[in-house]
């Protein structure tokens, strides 16, 4: 993806999430200076197998894995407890940060009170979400009410900020009907202990990526969750309360749109989503157990077993258009291996009348019956492939279905969890 004219991509899901982002990154990230997480936070998960064992991450950007320097952005919204916990995760399996790792001083912090919230909430409104404080922090945000990890600068100003909101966070907690409350000490020891080891990372992102760009320097902007999950563009309500679409990398990264080049969406070979809310092409449960077991389809925040269906060209065309995507990274394939016919979503029907774009009521998706078009499976096992050109004829025929139902190129096609079972499409 990267080349003379092309210094700035960006990775995006582009379905419901947990499509194989981190690995793709992983990748890519061999050839990039800088990798900048953009939006989200510890309710995404990332899993990269490099050979020699599995990370999984959830706010540190994957290129860590690769050496790349790495940046949390300010779209993001950060668990420092968590990041922590991670980041010392990384260097007792040896991996570096030293020099390598920082955050954005206008990332959002996600504190214990922003938790209680989100689990009370979700007794009673059953969304689906992780429970991971990631919503209520978000609201925090746009309220303008949050704390930043900047202002730990001033830890009384900081220590102030928190305690107000403890308040009113409390108050709404006995509305909730929680019997739960937030602790004001709890929250002014977590920041005295923070602040010493956050701020020494802490940066201007926007500054950073834009200076690597003007040194022609190689950057890399990774997103968490999928596009139907954007809380813009996504099977709204059920999605999460960030711009996962490409639009927010630029928001999330601090540097203007014009600095992007390409855009790269990642695809499983069929379709999957955590939590409530439509899915479309979701297989009959026997065959969504099938696949859920072939492809180890569990979260990797939660565990949480995946809801498993065909691939849905109606989902990905509008993940397309939405994203700009110039590119596809497929996913999975080899899960389909067993298969001998399989079904892709080419297009729906609602009431009826055929239906070739995603509505924007939850309502209506709901009701659309998909209609599929069945393919023959290829009943060959692809794990040792490592050519484009030594995929069975109906692998190959598969993958350029997929390509012409999407309108965008396939990039890259992930045959398996390692990297070296990852072709790049020349």
């Amino acid at each position: 993806m990267f080349g003379p004219k092309t210094h700035c991509v960006v990775v995006v899901g582009a379905q419901w999430g947990d499509e194989g982002k981190g690995k793709i990154v992983d990748v890519l990230a061999e050839r990039a200076d800088l990798v900048v997480r953009y939006q989200g936070g510890a309710n995404a998960g990332h899993t990269v197998d490099t050979g020699a064992g599995e990370f999984v991450l959830h706010q540190i950007p994957s290129g860590i894995i690769q050496g790349a320097v790495c940046i949390v952005g300010n779209g993001v919204v950060l668990d420092p407890e968590t990041f922590f916990q991670e980041l010392d995760a990384l260097t007792e399996r040896g991996v570096r940060s030293d020099h390598k790792l920082y955050v954005s001083d206008r990332a959002h912090l996600t504190l214990p009170y922003h938790k209680l919230l989100d689990r009370a909430r979700e007794q009673r409104e059953k969304i689906g979400t992780t429970g991971r404080g990631i919503g209520p922090t978000y609201e925090d945000k746009y309220g303008r009410r949050g704390v930043r990890v900047g202002d730990l600068r001033n830890v009384q100003r900081a220590t102030e900020l928190v305690c107000a909101r403890l308040a009113a966070a409390n108050e709404f907690l006995a509305l909730l009907g929680s019997s739960e409350r937030a602790d004001v000490q709890e929250h002014v020891r977590l920041l005295e202990r923070l602040a010493p080891r956050l701020l020494p990372l802490a940066v201007d992102a926007g500054r950073v990526v834009y200076e690597a760009l003007k040194r022609g320097e190689s950057v890399l902007l990774e997103g968490a969750q999928g596009a139907l999950l954007d809380v813009d563009h996504g099977t709204y309500p059920y999605v999460t309360s960030s711009n996962t679409t490409a639009g927010g990398a630029a928001v999330g990264a601090g540097i203007g749109p014009t600095a992007i080049d390409a855009v790269l969406g990642v695809v499983k070979a069929y379709t999957t989503r955590v939590g409530n809310g439509p899915l479309p092409t979701e297989a009959e449960p026997a065959v969504a157990e099938r696949i859920r077991e072939l492809g180890a389809e569990f979260g990797a925040t939660t565990g949480r077993p995946r809801r498993c269906g065909w691939f849905d060209a109606v989902v990905v065309r509008y993940a397309v258009r939405v994203n700009g995507l110039t590119g596809l990274a497929v996913t999975k394939l080899d899960v389909l291996d067993s298969f001998s016919e399989i079904p892709v979503g080419v297009g729906y029907r609602l009431d009826g009348e055929p239906l070739d774009t995603m509505p924007a009521e939850v309502e209506r998706l709901a009701r659309v019956e998909p209609v599929y078009e069945a393919l023959p499976g290829w009943q060959h096992s692809l794990s040792q492939v490592r050519r484009l050109a030594d995929l069975p004829s109906a692998a190959r025929a598969y993958l350029d279905r997929l390509q012409d139902l999407a309108h965008a190129p396939i990039r890259y096609v992930s045959l398996g969890t390692r990297r070296d079972q990852i072709i790049e499409v020349t």
